[in-house]
């Protein structure tokens, strides 16, 4: 476990985080509902422009979906002593780049690797 990190800095952000991603998800089910296909009441570009509206919303839900897999995982690496080394290499991940993305898994090292393939 590092000492050399605030944890419950990063505890506080990455639990305030996951809140805020769980408020939003409850509001986006709404958008994401089946687009209504009676033609009487929505023209068809009105009911295109909401199944574009849907489109967009179902990939803003699935980003969100995957931060908040990242958040939990943070959160697990915490409980379990392994925050703050990078999942890859096992090396120290910068206190900046945890700072900036609490829920960050890599080192930039292996960030950098990963986006050069």
């Amino acid at each position: 476990m590092r000492n050399d990190i605030d944890l419950k800095y990063f505890k506080k952000r990455l639990d305030e985080r996951l809140e805020d991603i769980t408020a939003r998800q409850e509001q986006q089910k709404q958008e994401t509902a089946p687009v209504e296909l009676d033609q009487a009441r929505v023209g068809r570009l009105s009911r295109m422009d909401a199944m574009q509206q849907q489109a967009m919303s179902q990939a803003v839900a699935r980003l969100t979906d995957l931060e908040r897999q990242r958040i939990k995982s943070a959160l697990g690496r915490m409980e379990s002593g392994d925050y703050g080394y990078c999942v890859l290499c096992e090396e120290e991940i910068a206190e900046g780049r945890l700072r900036f993305d609490p829920s960050i898994m890599t080192c930039i090292s292996c960030a950098e690797k990963a986006d050069a393939k």
